[in-house]
């Protein structure tokens, strides 16, 4: 959900982007009652004793405002979009990729003491001159970035003996100014966008969530995950890690093996998605390559892809099952 298709930002579904995982600061949440979260909450089970080790790491974007401002005698003023030489440049939102990783926790100490882990990215301003081919300066791009706090809170709880009850909570606790009158966009500067949980145990083995043995099953609809569903991750079989996404997944998922990148809008639709790229009109091919790097890359990627590379998207088969003769 970075940006999705048609990759401009002029584009409907682009002018309300990071609809999935974000968690804006609980100041906004609250003025906006509820509608927009502040925190999100991963409960899972694992099979385990009390030296079993448990490590939690959370991925999330932050954004970077990207304004264009136009140079005229002597002053800038921001403008939507301003062209140079033939290249365009536009006022957009980026983002940076964020982790942090708590210290390996023992489940016995998860289930004596609630853990808390707190982290903070400060605020960056950066400038870009922008001059045409006489050196003249036109313009100027201004990125700013402003500050994150949040914490990451993990507890065990026993259920019964070598079954252990996992919850970790992500929380947006960012202090914002004048809450109540701001903007979505203007919250989502503070926020944690597109947030992820990774849970890792050494000693112990997690239960999946949507295949649960019998004897689990109930255990399971007890585990209360609130704007995030956790699934198995690694090879199929293996039990050691269990990832805790915004969007819906199954165990073991995996990026299509003829996926030649990445494309933001879902998994195994690479072929619609090139087709419709390859259609698109110079005009909006210029708009594409300059919304962001990760734009142009798609739409170089799709330019310069080869023949035999289109066709392996094209009519895969993952597997052959039989088929009962009463419905041949």
């Amino acid at each position: 959900g970075y940006m999705l298709y048609p990759y401009r930002p002029t584009s409907v579904k682009n002018r309300q982007r990071f609809n999935f995982g974000s968690l804006s600061p609980k100041a906004y949440s609250e003025a906006q009652q509820g509608t927009e979260s502040w925190s999100m909450q991963t409960e899972c089970l694992v099979l385990a004793g009390q030296d079993t080790t448990l490590d939690v790491k959370v991925r999330f974007l932050h954004l970077v405002m990207r304004e264009v401002c136009e140079a005229e005698e002597g002053a800038i003023k921001p403008v939507a979009a301003l062209c140079v030489d033939g290249q365009m440049f536009q006022t957009w939102q980026e983002a940076v990729e964020r982790e942090v990783l708590t210290k390996t926790f023992t489940l016995s100490e998860l289930t004596t003491k609630r853990q808390r882990t707190d982290f903070s990215f400060p605020s960056k301003q950066e400038t870009e001159s922008l001059r045409d081919s006489s050196d003249r300066l036109v313009g100027v791009i201004v990125r700013n970035q402003q500050a994150i706090e949040g914490s990451i809170e993990i507890e065990a709880e026993r259920i019964i003996d070598g079954l252990f009850k996992i919850t970790a909570r992500i929380l947006n606790l960012t202090p914002m100014e004048s809450a109540t009158d701001a903007s979505r966009d203007e919250a989502l500067l503070s926020a944690l966008v597109s947030t992820h949980t990774i849970l890792s145990a050494r000693g112990g083995e997690f239960i999946s969530s949507l295949d649960p043995p019998d004897e689990f099953r109930d255990a399971v609809a007890h585990c209360n995950n609130i704007g995030t569903w956790p699934v198995l991750v690694g090879d199929e079989g293996e039990r050691g890690v269990m990832l805790s996404s915004p969007i819906i997944l199954y165990d073991y998922p995996q990026i299509a093996p003829e996926s030649s990148g990445d494309l933001f809008d879902g998994t195994e639709i690479d072929e619609i998605l090139t087709l419709r790229i390859m259609t698109l009109t110079d005009e909006e091919k210029r708009e594409m390559r300059s919304a962001d790097e990760r734009a142009r890359k798609i739409l170089e990627r799709t330019e310069t892809l080869p023949a035999e590379q289109l066709m392996k998207m094209h009519g895969a088969v993952r597997g052959l099952r039989p088929v009962d003769k009463e419905h041949q």
